[in-house]
């Protein structure tokens, strides 16, 4: 799976972060139908590793592990089906692992120290947080030393501002709770799920 393909294709990707998520099938089929395929499960969520095999085998989705904090968690999410890992910061052992097994690694960083030493760990793309706060224009500031380095913004993004960080300079950008809340996710509310995806879909397809 060529994940910055995907990511050039999509320019998004949804992170689910919940205390319990009871359908996970039928999450992950909501977002794939909804035009958001490339979906993350925080390794916060209780019993994540499940829940990634549970959805692994949806037709068209893109499954990945997110909140990936060590080697044993990375083989943890690899064995259950993910295709790709992400870090909230810089996980030496996770990037060595993801690469040792051939998995796509996002790994998170903030400062032009940090992208480096991302990049120097094997990051496929560097994930830069808070977005919000930093703002887009930083992005652009990031690709003067760095123009070749895929960057995905993540941290405050919704589908007012997703457009202003692709146009910034982000390959891509996450969805997180303003598409898929914790409260949509644990009560399986996927009406409403769908509604916001697309609209996040949407606002990004404008940007292209």
């Amino acid at each position: 799976m060529d994940l910055l393909a995907e990511l050039t294709a999509r320019r998004a990707l949804c992170i689910i972060r919940a205390p319990a998520i009871p359908d996970p099938v039928g999450l992950a089929g909501t977002l794939v139908d909804a035009g958001l395929p490339i979906v993350e499960f925080a390794l916060t969520t209780p019993d994540a590793p499940r829940l990634i095999e549970r959805a692994s085998g949806v037709d068209g989705l893109v499954l990945g592990a997110g909140t990936v904090m060590s080697a044993a968690d990375a083989r943890d999410a690899i064995n259950a089906g993910a295709r790709f890992l992400l870090t909230p910061g810089l996980r030496p052992e996770v990037a060595a692992e993801a690469v040792r097994q051939r998995v796509p690694v996002v790994l998170g960083a903030m400062t032009p120290t940090e992208v480096a030493a991302a990049v120097d760990l094997g990051a496929t793309a560097v994930k830069v947080f808070p977005a919000a706060r930093l703002g887009p224009a930083y992005f652009g500031d990031l690709h003067g030393p760095y123009p070749n380095v895929p960057l995905v913004a993540t941290g405050g993004v919704t589908t007012d501002n997703a457009a202003e960080f692709l146009a910034g300079g982000a390959l891509a950008v996450t969805a997180g709770s303003g598409v898929v809340g914790p409260a949509l996710a644990a009560e399986s509310r996927f009406d409403e799920v769908a509604e916001r995806a697309r609209g996040f879909v949407a606002a990004v397809g404008g940007a292209r």
